[in-house]
């Protein structure tokens, strides 16, 4: 089981491609407010298509709030900003994947007290930052890899 966190996701598409790959996975999709977006908006669920009732969803006021709910045990933030890649972490089952808002990413606050749990996906210099929605999948997969991928198929129908 992996938790996905969104910190004040702003862009509806995004968050609803995360709640796609969250339903593929099994993965629990928690949002902390402010949101750029209703929930319930056309566009959020247009990009989670039909997938929208294997989601586990919790909303949260803020950042204080999923954290006296929930305690900083296994939080891993994912930010541009850390100082090693996403595939020196260890993610064991329940762990906490923190992702930033589309346009600031995670409070500096936020990253500083949790530096050492700070992890970056790996790109060229003068690029910015991956799409959010991607970025949540590729540390999603890696934290679902070293666990073993439970409760996943790892095969297809491919006939021969």
């Amino acid at each position: 089981m992996v938790n996905i966190v969104l910190v004040e996701p702003e862009i509806p598409m995004n968050t609803g491609n995360i709640a796609r790959t969250c339903a593929a996975t099994r993965s629990r999709l928690h949002l902390v407010r402010p949101l750029g977006f209703d929930i319930s908006d056309r566009a959020v669920k247009r990009a989670g298509l039909d997938y929208w009732y294997m989601v586990d969803i919790t909303v949260y006021e803020n950042l204080g709030e999923f954290l006296d709910k929930h305690g900083d045990e296994d939080l891993w933030l994912a930010t541009t900003k850390a100082p090693r890649s996403y595939d020196r972490g260890e993610y064991r089952d329940g762990c906490w994947l923190v992702f930033g808002k589309e346009t600031a990413g995670l409070p500096e606050f936020f990253r500083e007290r949790y530096f050492d749990k700070c992890v970056r996906i790996p790109m060229r210099e003068d690029a910015r930052s991956l799409n959010l929605a991607n970025s949540v999948a590729v540390l999603t997969y890696e934290a679902l890899r070293q666990q073993g991928f439970p409760g996943l198929s790892g095969t297809g129908s491919m006939a021969r």
